[in-house]
């Protein structure tokens, strides 16, 4: 028996496929962490979802030039 076979055998190749937590806990933690684009909602939702991706953006902004503020104070 070749090692990869026996490490498919008995469970110990790395596939990680049923290792996934499919719960709905699971599912929406991984929602959680990874924030995407909307699917559905109502309009106020999609009001704070444009909100939300501003602030983001003005975040990361800030982030990449934090004395930009600095300098539009001096003047």
């Amino acid at each position: 028996m070749r090692a990869d076979e026996f490490l498919k055998k008995y469970g110990l190749d790395g596939d990680d496929a049923d290792l996934k937590d499919t719960s709905l806990r699971g599912k929406s933690l991984e929602r959680a962490m990874h924030l995407g684009r909307p699917h559905a909602g109502t309009p106020h939702d999609w009001e704070d979802w444009e909100k939300f991706k501003a602030q983001e953006k003005a975040l990361a902004e800030q982030k990449l030039n934090p004395n930009a503020n600095e300098k539009a104070d001096d003047k």
